[in-house]
């Protein structure tokens, strides 16, 4: 999916960290959440593209096992693409935080955007 396609759908609903299946990358129809998720072509032109290179590192780390390569190898570049992927969730929190929170807070629906982040962040962090 292109980031204008995502764009354009981005009116659907609202997606949060834990909850992307397939190709969604952050609008997705979120049975919870009744507010748009809009954010800007630069932003997702930009998780995309980190996304993207995660998962090219990821078949990297799949040759490696398949070759045969050293376990220690295989943990590190494993290692680095658990941090790709901490970067790529600070970048949406950091946007739920300043775009959505901010929007419920105006609109006087603040409790359950916290709600909605807590519930979230409880399946995201260990």
């Amino acid at each position: 999916m292109t980031a204008s396609e995502l764009s354009r759908s981005q009116s659907i609903g609202h997606s949060h960290p834990g909850q992307l299946h397939g190709d969604d990358v952050l609008p997705h129809a979120d049975e919870h959440s009744n507010h748009p998720h809009v954010h800007s072509e630069e932003s997702l032109r930009r998780i995309v593209n980190r996304l993207s290179r995660i998962e090219g590192h990821i078949r990297g780390i799949k040759m490696m096992v398949q070759e045969s390569r050293s376990c220690p190898d295989v943990l590190v570049q494993i290692a680095a693409v658990r941090g790709a992927l901490d970067r790529v969730s600070r970048i949406i929190l950091d946007e739920h935080l300043t775009e959505c929170i901010a929007r419920a807070a105006k609109q006087g629906n603040i409790e359950a955007e916290i709600e909605e982040l807590k519930s979230a962040l409880d399946r995201f962090l260990p």
